[in-house]
């Protein structure tokens, strides 16, 4: 990155769906990025796979991927990940 600030929030790269009152990545000083929020939306913010857990998981890796690249990170340097699922079937 090259924004000397030491917070840079990236409400909506490129590709990614609209949010409401957050931004989907945010890095800290270059060093640290926060990814929240990623759901099965796709650029237009409609539904991905709807009835379809894995469709719906590799919509919201794809949504990862989209906002680590934008702050020129990759999955690769994933240290955490939290799970929210509504029927533990899936």
């Amino acid at each position: 990155m090259t924004d000397a600030s030491p917070i840079t929030r990236v409400p909506r790269p490129a590709g990614m769906p609209p949010t409401n009152g957050y931004s989907h990545v945010v890095a800290a000083r270059g060093e640290v990025v926060a990814v929240s929020g990623q759901l099965p939306l796709d650029a237009d913010g409609n539904l991905v796979a709807d009835g379809d857990p894995l469709g719906q998981a590799r919509q919201v890796f794809h949504n990862l991927r989209l906002a680590l690249t934008a702050c020129g990170s990759d999955v690769g340097h994933i240290l955490r990940l939290n799970f929210f699922v509504l029927d533990l079937a899936d």
